[in-house]
């Protein structure tokens, strides 16, 4: 450990698939890294008081939307300035006192010893300093398999915690996410409970991300309507423009109305694609079209866009200087050095497009649809069920999750462009950027891929499967659907146990495997879920179809 600048494996890119030890693959730099381990630390020594403050019936909103606040700073390519994360260092400590005193009155016992006594450092080097004391290999567990469920715990409640904040955002909470988060923060102190209870506790972090992206579903729909199949241009129009990148919605719709009127024409990257399947925010005339494709391709593509471009949630990458000047930052993204809007005031950013040229002129790259959300899909469930049961559909495959650069994922485009003329496609999160753009045809005039949305739309996916599963009285696992799944962060990590948590068989998961998983905990979920490392879309297609 001396020799060693950092620890992170909470990425499936982590260097030779074991761990980050000098500078992560995403490009945290080692006081990045020390200082998201003390937040998490100063998060757990929070949630031992809010737990004790929960058995006096002291519950505080404020705390619990903060630790979900909080623990999405953690989550890969979100945060990366050191400064930021300190000044949540010091709102976890604040936050703890003044529930601590509330806790105390109320007669409730709370340890005084760190992490629920844990004092910050005054200086942020002082306070890296404290974060090296913490990291994963630091405060190891003495059983191995105990050590890595906790980590996967950790890993679950990250990614609770960003459905939860995204779902905040947009009015929808439920105070039973915010305790589970608390308590299962908590629970990665003790020494006490078993293996067993260690198990069922990460399954519980799978259902309870079922309950948090249920809300944000809510959320979504409620809001901007249920997305509607939507044709989008993938080229460009002459004039000023702007990117958007990342997740969060209202981020978009508040950058729209600010740019109302102002001949700016807005587009879309990354995950911010299904955005336009949305009544509420496709009304606009000037939201245009999508540029580019995944998160890890910035770098080629974010230099060639004519406007400023902004980041509203994680996949960010280190901003290279040909266009450090004009990339902004809002919500909890961060990045040293990086114009950094706090207020949602986008007049900055405006003013920067309005600076610059834009596109010099039109150009038509063809467009794709989106759009094929829940609500879209058994809005034709008829003509599914039809379509199987007279043998025009033979399978569906849902191929989803995260891209990425580590090699290994052009899997993911062999296998689908692979995929029978008689199966559909349905694809959510980044990881369709491999195959977005390919026309499969359609069957009976159901497209054969059908875009269901972003990571945070799994909630529709899991909807479909159970609504096919009724339709046809049987159990999820009876149904012609395989689970190919890509991953790269821990919002993945969240839906893959609440897959487990669902009991869901036979999910084929790759490029590789979490290096989080001890042996005896991946022989685990083998013998008990039947998991599959992908192999060769070959071989794989020939073992589900036969």
């Amino acid at each position: 450990m001396k020799d060693m600048q950092m620890f992170c494996f909470q990425c499936e890119q982590t260097a030779k698939g074991e761990g980050c030890t000098k500078i992560g693959v995403c490009g945290k730099q080692p006081d990045t890294a020390a200082m998201q381990d003390l937040l998490v630390f100063a998060l757990k020594g929070l949630s031992q008081v809010a737990v004790e403050g929960r058995e006096k019936r002291i519950a505080d909103p404020e705390v619990g939307r903060f630790i979900s606040e909080a623990m999405f700073s953690t989550l890969t390519n979100v945060n990366f300035d050191p400064s930021r994360l300190a000044d949540l260092v010091r709102e976890a400590v604040r936050l703890r006192d003044e529930l601590k005193s509330k806790v105390k009155e109320a007669g409730g016992i709370v340890p005084d010893s760190e992490p629920a006594g844990f004092i910050s450092g005054d200086s942020l080097e002082d306070m890296i300093e404290q974060g090296k004391e913490h990291g994963v290999l630091a405060e190891k567990d003495p059983d191995e398999d105990i050590h890595h469920l906790k980590q996967t715990l950790i890993y679950g409640l990250k990614g609770v915690s960003a459905y939860a904040d995204h779902a905040a955002i947009l009015g929808q909470e439920d105070d039973g996410v915010y305790e589970f988060v608390q308590r299962g923060l908590a629970s990665t102190l003790r020494r006490d409970l078993s293996l067993e209870q260690w198990i069922e506790l990460v399954l519980e972090c799978g259902r309870v991300n079922i309950r948090t992206m249920e809300l944000l579903d809510a959320a979504n729909t409620g809001t901007y309507g249920h997305p509607t199949p939507t044709r989008v241009p993938l080229g460009y129009r002459q004039g000023k423009a702007i990117m958007v990148s990342g997740h969060d919605l209202k981020d978009l719709d508040m950058l729209l109305q600010q740019t109302e009127g102002k001949d700016i024409n807005i587009y879309t990257h990354g995950e911010m694609l299904p955005c336009h399947g949305y009544p509420e925010l496709k009304k606009y005339p000037h939201f245009y079209g999508h540029y580019g494709t995944a998160w890890q391709n910035q770098h080629k593509e974010f230099p060639k866009f004519p406007g400023p471009i902004l980041m509203t949630t994680n996949c960010l990458q280190r901003p290279q200087e040909s266009y450090k000047d004009r990339i902004f930052t809002t919500g909890l993204v961060g990045w040293p050095g990086v114009t950094h809007i706090q207020d949602k005031d986008f007049t900055p950013l405006i003013d920067k497009a309005l600076s610059m040229e834009g596109f010099a002129q039109d150009e038509d790259r063809g467009e794709i649809n989106v759009g094929f959300g829940r609500n879209a899909v058994l809005s034709v469930a008829d003509k599914v069920i039809e379509a199987v049961k007279n043998g025009q559909i033979r399978h569906f495959f849902l191929v989803a999750g995260c891209d990425g650069a580590k090699p290994g994922r052009n899997y993911y485009t062999e296998f689908v462009e692979q995929v029978p003329k008689d199966c559909v496609v349905l694809t959510l999160a980044c990881g369709k950027f491999r195959f977005f753009d390919k026309d499969l045809g359609d069957i009976g005039g159901i497209p054969r891929l059908l875009d269901v949305g972003q990571c945070n739309d799994s909630y529709s996916a899991v909807k479909i499967a159970m609504a096919l599963a009724e339709a046809f009285d049987c159990e999820v696992n009876d149904l012609p659907l395989s689970m190919v799944l890509s991953w790269y962060e821990q919002k993945a990590v969240a839906i893959l146990l609440s897959l487990f948590a669902l009991g869901i068989r036979d999910i084929r998961l790759g490029p590789s495997l979490p290096a989080f998983l001890s042996p005896n905990v991946l022989n685990y979920l083998v013998e008990n879920y039947n998991v599959k490392p992908i192999t060769t879309p070959e071989d794989d297609l020939k073992a589900i179809l036969g």
